[in-house]
């Protein structure tokens, strides 16, 4: 009917999840661009894939582990996420690591620079309103979204839902999903104060992601604070006791102010 916004979806499987493009308000003129940069952006995440994967022997990061190329030698993407990671490293006084078991693996990064870089080629693109979830992280154009937080101690709840009226990342890490796969960095044991999840709320959802697996690997007692500090940011945490926290920012983002 005319006057109601218009809505594409596409979904895709890379990367060991699942990608939902979700594009609304999409006006008829810029149906054919749109269209175009969906499928653009399904190739990008296979793209991201093939460079990334710390399970394909052939991805430049399993080479790079290999001694086989330098950094220098690596696609300008490549070279792009580990300069990115650097900076996280470094913001979190080295919580937030791009190593594992002696290998450099940016996964605590990748995936939500990857959906973001998606959701930036719709709304190029002319997509009114725009929603890239990656295996629960989210980055928004436009709006309003209602993004639910998942609860961890209950399958199928939620603890919180969060409003996005424009441009927007949500990223949630913890060990519901995957059991324990964030360690301490400094000792490669679990967190010793572990959360059940912590969720962060800002623009970039490269930051997002870096910066909930950083304060996952704190743990409780130095996430809190560390989140609160945070430029632009803010974030909702459940204890392993099912108790929960957030920092001061997270209100402007909680859809029970919108009603």
């Amino acid at each position: 009917m005319d006057g109601e916004p218009r809505r594409m979806l596409h979904v895709e499987e890379t990367m060991g999840t699942v990608f939902s493009l979700d594009v609304r308000e999409v006006a008829d003129a810029a149906r054919p661009r749109v269209r175009a940069a969906l499928d653009g952006a399904a190739a990008w995440l296979h793209r991201v894939d093939e460079l990334f994967s710390t399970w394909r022997p052939d991805s430049q990061i399993s080479r790079l582990h290999r001694g086989e190329l330098d950094v220098s030698q690596c696609d300008a993407d490549v070279r792009d996420v580990l300069r990115l990671c650097e900076e996280a490293e470094r913001l979190s006084d080295g919580w937030f690591s791009s190593r594992h078991a002696g290998r450099v693996d940016p996964t605590g990064l990748v995936k939500g620079w990857a959906v973001e870089r998606a959701a930036q080629m719709l709304a190029s693109a002319g997509a009114g309103s725009v929603c890239v979830n990656g295996g629960g992280d989210i980055q928004t154009h436009g709006g309003p979204w209602r993004v639910g937080i998942a609860d961890p101690l209950r399958p199928g709840e939620l603890v919180a839902v969060v409003e996005a009226r424009d441009e927007l990342a949500v990223a949630t890490s913890g060990p519901a999903e995957r059991g324990c796969h964030i360690l301490d960095p400094y000792t490669g044991a679990p967190p010793a104060e572990p959360l059940a999840s912590v969720t962060v709320v800002c623009r970039s959802l490269a930051d997002a992601d870096a910066w909930a697996t950083a304060a996952c690997a704190m743990g409780a007692e130095r996430a809190r604070p560390w989140l609160q500090r945070l430029p632009d940011a803010a974030a909702f945490a459940v204890t392993a006791d099912g108790a929960t926290w957030q920092t001061s920012g997270f209100a402007r983002y909680d859809a029970a102010m919108f009603v």
